[in-house]
């Protein structure tokens, strides 16, 4: 068992799978999962896991080259501040998820909480 960082077995797999250029989601509990993209479901009750805390326990695992965010979030995402973060408008980050490798659902019930992380290389 890992002393640390994250835990569940198939995220930590689709992470270390990731090639370079590869698009993971962290989203909400509401965004739509494209047929043939891979759900990852880590809800379980309304708020939980938070969005903030996903997508910083992903962000310790694996290297992002960017980010693409939806212009109708809210504030409040310091995590993403060493990160290249291009904004569009909600419609086009949902037509990105068609191409994700995978889309992690976390519980959050804030409209919009939803990040493509583009997959980076180590070197």
């Amino acid at each position: 068992m890992r002393p640390d960082g994250l835990w569940h077995p198939r995220l930590l797999a689709v992470l270390a799978e990731a090639a370079h250029g590869d698009l993971i989601v962290i989203a909400d509990a509401g965004l739509p999962v494209p047929p043939g993209v891979e759900s990852i479901d880590l809800l379980w009750r309304r708020g939980e896991p938070p969005f903030l805390a996903v997508l910083a326990a992903v962000l310790d695992e694996c290297v992002v080259e960017r980010a693409t965010v939806a212009a109708e979030r809210g504030g409040g995402w310091d995590v993403l501040r060493d990160i290249p973060t291009e904004i569009v408008p909600h419609d086009e980050l949902k037509r990105l998820t068609r191409r994700a490798r995978a889309v992690v659902r976390t519980g959050e019930a804030t409209a919009y909480a939803n990040v493509v992380l583009h997959a980076g290389v180590a070197f």
